[in-house]
């Protein structure tokens, strides 16, 4: 059996690079990048062929490849996407619709779906206030979708797009021998971090920002609150349900959009980890509006049940092996300590 060939969008990211790394570790991937930028080092000899422009004007030209799987990142993130927000729509829907329409076309006139995995995230939900947030709980992916953000607009807009194009696409022609319909795959991810890249000043980089504060011995501002709490996520954890999800047979998935979920832990849980592992820290608390309403909109945690039965999703990081064998000797070894 050959080589499956793979595109993967938004391949110079946190994200995109750890993947590009688990598909090129596995061997029988033919890899396709697209991104703005130039591929890093780190994973440009694992690619085949790097597509570098916006993806917007760019989807055409992969027209002529026969993909197997989609993984689509390029993505307008949450607090970018809030100052221009005409911007992420046109990045995070048109180009979201531009690929799907070509994953849909192939599958169909080659009668062979094409695997769509879609990274979404938690921005998706809205809590309507604190009060709600902590009586909500762990959230199920059909609850409390009412996201207060044009990223999460934009996230749960494409996952629906996802399910049109994967179920109902061309149902007006449907008869004894309907089209082959691509085959879209959604997860809605926490917060991810990475021990290997600097945060890059997300809404919820708060947590990894204090530790690479404290670990250089430089003082840091926390933009929430001491009591606020959302979901994360180790990035080995991230890229293992990617592939597992990819993975899974198609007629044991019962839905379109999972949640996947590992550890829920406060900002100040954050700081006690920090001043633990870098006594005399100087971490301090100052909210900003804006970023903490955000975050504030976003559940405490995700109920993950449904991708634990459908496809056998486990987390390999609960929160202490994430900060003791994960994150912080990485951190320790970056700044020499």
């Amino acid at each position: 059996m050959g080589e499956k060939q793979v595109l993967v969008t938004g391949a110079c990211g946190e994200i995109g690079q750890a993947l590009v790394q688990e598909l090129s570790k596995r061997g029988a991937y033919r890899i396709v990048t697209s991104d703005l930028a130039p591929l890093p080092d780190s994973i440009k000899d694992l690619v085949v062929e790097h597509v570098q422009g916006d993806l917007v004007f760019k989807v055409k030209v992969f027209y002529d490849y026969d993909f197997d799987v989609i993984f689509h990142l390029a993505a307008s993130l949450s607090s970018k996407a809030e100052i221009a927000t005409e911007e992420a729509h046109r990045i995070n829907v048109e180009g979201t619709m531009q690929l799907l329409m070509l994953a849909a076309y192939r599958s169909e006139k080659y009668g062979k779906a094409v695997k769509f995995i879609f990274p979404s995230s938690i921005a998706a939900y809205g809590m309507p206030n604190l009060e709600a947030k902590k009586k909500a709980g762990r959230v199920r992916e059909e609850e409390w979708d009412s996201p207060h953000t044009m990223y999460g607009c934009n996230k749960l807009y494409c996952e629906k797009l996802g399910m049109y194009y994967s179920r109902f696409h061309g149902q007006k022609h449907l008869d004894d021998n309907p089209p082959v319909m691509m085959d879209f795959r959604a997860l809605r991810f926490p917060g991810l971090i990475s021990a290997f890249t600097v945060p890059s000043s997300g809404t919820s980089d708060y947590g990894p920002e204090m530790l690479h504060a404290a670990a250089q011995d430089q003082a840091y501002a926390c933009f929430v609150r001491p009591d606020t709490i959302i979901s994360f996520m180790a990035m080995p954890d991230a890229i293992k349900s990617m592939m597992m999800l990819m993975d899974a047979p198609r007629e044991s998935l019962t839905t379109n959009v999972y949640n996947v979920a590992a550890f829920a832990i406060t900002a100040e849980e954050f700081r006690q980890r920090a001043l633990k592992a870098f006594p005399g820290a100087q971490i301090t608390f100052e909210p900003n509006p804006r970023r903490q309403g955000i975050v504030d909109s976003w559940p405490e945690d995700v109920d993950d049940s449904r991708a634990r039965k459908d496809w056998g999703w486990t987390p390999d990081y609960d929160m202490d092996h994430f900060f003791d064998n994960y994150f912080l000797p990485e951190i320790k070894r970056r700044y020499g300590k």
